[in-house]
């Protein structure tokens, strides 16, 4: 895999200088719809620069690859996931558990909208299942932070073991991710809050 670029000052055909930020822009955007709807793998280069409107030279020039764009299109997709997390806590300082009702409310009502896809980085762990893959790398790196940030609010919420308490919201949010694609809008992703609350009570009796 290429050297990926990251800060998006990438290359275009044309030499106009408002031309390079339309293009790459375009590609990027392009690129992330389409692997969102499809997977990584079903896409291919020529249907993201028909879409985009650019030229070949110009994706390879930009990004040096397929999965080089794929690469940005899943850090952009952490970033999404990591402002939404904050979010919650900035929304509720000092009050975790109110954090974490907050966080799991919007990620049951994005899972119950038409067309919801799940997390690309779920996905994209497994379409790459080689753990020595850098798409696949990208993807755990993600969903290990995670599963450290769980277990620090966890702690604060009281659990008696946080560990335990961190994976249990783990399951529960990947199969958020998973079952929402299968049921939609009337699936158990309505659950993920009152589910997530008795999780969290129990954890404070054990």
């Amino acid at each position: 895999m290429s050297r990926i670029k990251k800060t998006g000052a990438l290359a275009s055909h044309d030499d106009r200088p408002d031309a390079k930020p339309r293009a790459a822009s375009r590609i990027r955007d392009v690129a992330s719809e389409l692997f969102y709807r499809q997977g990584i793998r079903a896409v291919g280069v020529d249907e993201i620069v028909r879409r985009a409107g650019v030229t070949k030279p110009s994706l390879y020039r930009g990004f040096g690859s397929k999965e080089d764009l794929a690469a940005v299109y899943l850090e952009d997709f952490a970033a999404i996931f990591w402002r939404r997390f904050d979010a919650a806590a900035t929304e509720h300082p000092n009050d975790p558990h109110a954090q974490l009702r907050a966080f799991l409310t919007a990620l049951a009502e994005r899972a119950s909208q038409e067309g919801y896809r799940g997390c690309a980085l779920t996905n994209a762990a497994l379409e790459y299942p080689a753990h020595d893959h850098p798409i696949h790398r990208i993807a755990e790196t993600h969903k290990r932070e995670v599963r450290g940030r769980l277990s620090d609010l966890a702690a604060r919420l009281g659990a008696r073991d946080p560990g335990m308490l961190a994976d249990g919201l783990l399951l529960l949010i990947e199969g958020t991710f998973a079952t929402a694609q299968v049921f939609g809008a009337e699936g158990p992703a309505r659950a993920l809050p009152a589910a997530a609350e008795a999780l969290v009570q129990a954890s404070r009796r054990a």
